[in-house]
């Protein structure tokens, strides 16, 4: 190896992160606990050294655990836990979007032919396309789960589309490892910058309007969205306690406007 991976040191100083409790709200926004996203990383990181390989496959073809299929397990967790349709609908549209502009860049503007593999001597796709992946994920997707989901599935599409690339050119001698090699970097490292960015531009707007928008919103619901996720659930509890609260309904009101706001 080269070097050490820069997605292998981004996933340590998240883990830092989580560990000391700043992550707490963006994790409270995508459904994990502190030891849910602490053992997503780990599967991530044990996964990057293993590669699977497809038997029969004409072109050699690998799948990484850590780079393709743990970052597909919990797109499609969030998928799962998507609080509406809407937004479900929002984050593939977000991965196909972030798929065709990385395509789009590394066949037209990084080469300039329709090699999919190469790049310009001054410029490294390795920070480029993560870059890119993050905004457009986040225009697209609104919201921080939509923009996870968009970035780490565009860039792992991406990816398959190079080895039908392959295919088609009967690159039989490559070996094609899915969410490995440098596609991992550019998986974990869109995936969290698009999550950083969802997470600065929906709090510094809730800063600039002093606090989520309150007209017409029901003071449990603001109370939900002013207060960390487990503050949330003991308030549930309590609630729970008391005949005539259906605190399910709440709570996804809470989900509904928090993917709005951003």
């Amino acid at each position: 190896m080269d070097r050490f991976p820069l997605g292998l040191i981004v996933l340590i100083v998240v883990s830092l992160l989580i560990f000391f409790g700043i992550s707490q709200r963006a994790l409270d926004r995508m459904r994990l606990t502190d030891k849910g996203a602490l053992a997503v990383i780990l599967a991530i990181i044990v996964g990057s050294f293993i590669d699977i390989p497809i038997p029969g496959a004409r072109v050699p073809l690998e799948i990484n655990v850590g780079g393709a299929l743990v970052p597909v397990a919990l797109a499609i967790y969030l998928l799962v836990k998507a609080g509406t349709g809407k937004e479900v609908t929002r984050a593939l549209l977000a991965s196909l979007v972030t798929f065709g502009v990385i395509w789009f860049l590394s066949t037209r503007v990084m080469t300039g032919t329709t090699e999919p593999a190469g790049g310009l001597n001054y410029v490294d796709p390795l920070y480029v396309f993560p870059i890119v992946a993050a905004i457009i994920a986040y225009v697209a997707g609104r919201s921080r789960r939509s923009a996870f989901i968009g970035a780490t599935l565009g860039v792992i599409l991406w990816d398959v589309a190079n080895y039908i690339y392959f295919l088609q050119n009967n690159a039989t001698n490559a070996l094609k490892s899915i969410g490995g090699a440098g596609a991992f970097d550019t998986v974990v490292i869109s995936g969290i910058l698009a999550v950083i960015l969802a997470d600065l531009i929906g709090e510094t707007r809730e800063r600039l309007q002093g606090g989520p928008a309150s007209e017409g919103k029901p003071d449990a619901l603001l109370a939900g969205l002013r207060k960390p996720e487990f503050d949330r659930k003991k308030e549930a509890t309590k609630r729970d306690e008391e005949p005539g609260k259906n605190t399910s309904e709440t709570r996804e009101e809470v989900d509904r406007f928090e993917d709005k706001k951003i």
